[in-house]
C-alpha cells in the first residue's frame, strides 16, 4: 500500500470518528435505558431531534446566546426524559416487553408529528460556534467542525464515566440497573433512579442532536438514520455495556465511512442492519457485553 493510499485511509478513519462519536452518544443513551428497563427506546432519536429544535428556537427565535441556550435545552431534555419515565413508562413497566416497545414507538410518532406541526419539514441550518474551516496535520485535512464534534463527545463520555463510577448517585444508578431487588434492599430509591436514568439519556440524546444538526441540517426526520447506526453500535458493543456502546458507535462510524469511500456509497444504508444481524448471530451479547445463562 502506497503512502498516498495510507493517507487516504487515515483521512476516512478520522472523518468516521466524528460521525461515530455522535452514534456513540446516542448508543450510550440507549444502553442507559436498556440496562434499567430491558427495553430499547425507539423514541430516543426523536427525543434528540425535538430537544435540538428547542435549542434552535432559543437561538434563532429569541436570540439567546449559544451557551445559555444549550444549558436551557439540556435542562429541558432532562425534565422531559424524567417526566416520560414517570408518566408514560412507569404505568406499563410490569407489562410485557412488547407493550413497552409499542409505547416507545408511539412516542416516536408523537414527537415527530409535533415537530413537523410546529417547525415544519423544511431543513434548517443549525447555528454552530465553530466555523466550517479546516486544518492540516501530518498530511491529513481535518474539519474544525469534525474536531469540535469529536472533542465535545469525548468530554461528555469522560464526564459521564466519572459520574457513574465516582459519585454516590451514579453508583446508585448503576446498582439499580444491575439488580433492582438488591438495590431496594439496601435502601436505594429505585423509582427515582429509573427516572434519573431516562432524564440522563435524554440529555445525551440532546447533545448528540445538537452536535449532528450543523452537519445534517435540522428537520423532523434528521435522527432516523443516526438512531439506526447508534442502535447498531449499541448491539455491536453490547447492550449491557456503556463502554461497549461507545466503542461500538465509534467503530460503526469508521466502518461506515470506509465502506462508502472505498467500496460503494449505496452499501452504507444496509451496513447497520448487516452489523446488527452479524452480531446477533455470532455473539448476541456484543463484543463487550456480558452473557447471562438462564437455568432451567
Amino acid at each position: 500500500m502506497t503512502e498516498g493510499q495510507l493517507l487516504s485511509l487515515a483521512q476516512q478513519v478520522v472523518s468516521g470518528l466524528s460521525a461515530g462519536s455522535i452514534y456513540a452518544l446516542l448508543a450510550l443513551a440507549l444502553v442507559l435505558i436498556y440496562q434499567s428497563t430491558d427495553v430499547v427506546n425507539f423514541a430516543q432519536g426523536e427525543l434528540a431531534m425535538f430537544t435540538t429544535f428547542i435549542a434552535f428556537t432559543l437561538l434563532t427565535w429569541y436570540g439567546v446566546p449559544f451557551v445559555p441556550a444549550v444549558a436551557l435545552t439540556l435542562v429541558f431534555a432532562f425534565v422531559l426524559g424524567y417526566l416520560i419515565e414517570r408518566i408514560v413508562i412507569r404505568p406499563v413497566e410490569d407489562a410485557p416487553v412488547l407493550s413497552v416497545v409499542i409505547v416507545t414507538l408511539g412516542l416516536y410518532s408523537i414527537f415527530n408529528s409535533v415537530a413537523g406541526w410546529v417547525w415544519g419539514y423544511v431543513p434548517k441550518g443549525f447555528p454552530s460556534p465553530i466555523s466550517g474551516g479546516t486544518i492540516r496535520f501530518a498530511g491529513l485535512t481535518v474539519g474544525l467542525l469534525d474536531l469540535w464534534i469529536l472533542g465535545c463527545a469525548l468530554v461528555i463520555m469522560v464526564l459521564l464515566h466519572l459520574f457513574l463510577h465516582r459519585t454516590t448517585l451514579g453508583i446508585a444508578m448503576r446498582a439499580t440497573a444491575h439488580n433492582r431487588t438488591a438495590a431496594r434492599l439496601v435502601g436505594i430509591p429505585v423509582g427515582r433512579m429509573l427516572s434519573l436514568g431516562w432524564g440522563l439519556s435524554a440529555v445525551l440524546g440532546a447533545i448528540a442532536g445538537m452536535l449532528a444538526a450543523p452537519k445534517i441540517f435540522l428537520e423532523p426526520n434528521m435522527m432516523a438514520a443516526v438512531l439506526l447506526y447508534a442502535f447498531a453500535g449499541a448491539v455491536l458493543g453490547g447492550l449491557t455495556s456503556p463502554f461497549g456502546a461507545i466503542a461500538g458507535g465509534l467503530m460503526v462510524g469508521v466502518v461506515e465511512n470506509l465502506l462508502g469511500a472505498l467500496v460503494a456509497t449505496e452499501l452504507k444504508a444496509g451496513l447497520a442492519f448487516f452489523m446488527i444481524l452479524a452480531v446477533l448471530v455470532v455473539r448476541p451479547q456484543g463484543l463487550f457485553g456480558t452473557a447471562y445463562r438462564r437455568k432451567v
